[in-house]
């Protein structure tokens, strides 16, 4: 029997795939906007910039909205002239189209940076969040070693749905958020240190490690999942 067959109508199409229409170096999900609320995303590491083009038109044939995570200035200038309306962020290394940009949630997320070098991690959750139709409150430079930072900015912070918090060195920041607050704490570890933080690994262990209650944990240098997963919580906030 058609495995198919034995599956719900609405999830027939992913089994046999009938929308998908890939090019030769990818298979393109365009039924994941229908799933997750977003089209794929392409991470631009390790491809090279006609490989990212050829998938950025392929998601553009379907979709008005398009994220591509870590691109390079000379990737961003060759895609911006090959794609109408694209725009570069250089601190987050993000691409964004947006033919029609998705409405607003009326609920914000915060993005949180322990220190000035967290920046680009924090705005590659930023752009990411508001491509994905949330409202974003950055609040930057609040680390603990000027713990008055973050008690200055508790106010604001509770007004916001859930709150990403990024941090490297001993990553304490996000426990120390989420000890204050009712809200999700998405920490991210960055591979912002010394020596013995090891690129971040230092960070990440003791986020794992938060007597904090509720922090959830991506990976290292990670802004992007970070935001994802705050979306898919604001959203379902939403209804």
């Amino acid at each position: 029997m058609n495995q198919a067959q034995n599956m719900p109508p609405q999830l027939t199409g992913i089994v046999r795939g009938p929308k998908n229409r890939p090019p030769a170096i990818a298979r393109v999900d365009h039924d994941r906007h229908a799933r997750r609320g977003f089209p794929e995303v392409i991470y631009c590491e390790g491809k090279r910039p006609e490989q990212v083009l050829r998938i950025a038109r392929e998601i553009l044939s379907r979709s008005d909205q398009l994220l591509a995570s870590r691109a390079t200035p000379a990737l961003a200038r060759r895609f911006r002239r090959a794609i109408r309306g694209a725009r570069y962020h250089p601190e987050a290394r993000m691409l964004v189209v947006e033919r029609k940009p998705l409405p607003k949630r009326r609920n914000a997320i915060a993005i949180v940076a322990a220190g000035t070098s967290d920046i680009p991690v924090a705005e590659e959750a930023a752009v990411t969040a508001e491509v994905m139709g949330n409202p974003v409150k950055r609040f930057y430079d609040v680390g603990i070693a000027g713990i008055h930072r973050i008690l200055a900015i508790r106010a604001e912070l509770a007004r916001c749905a859930v709150l990403i918090v990024a941090a490297g060195m001993e990553g304490a920041l996000p426990g120390v958020v989420a000890g204050l607050l009712d809200k999700p704490v998405i920490a991210v570890p960055t591979s912002v240190g010394y020596g013995t933080s090891f690129g971040g690994v230092a960070a990440l262990l003791a986020m794992l490690n938060s007597c904090s209650s509720g922090v959830t944990v991506v990976n290292i240098d990670n802004g992007f999942g970070a935001a994802y997963a705050a979306s898919l919580i604001n959203r379902q906030i939403a209804g």
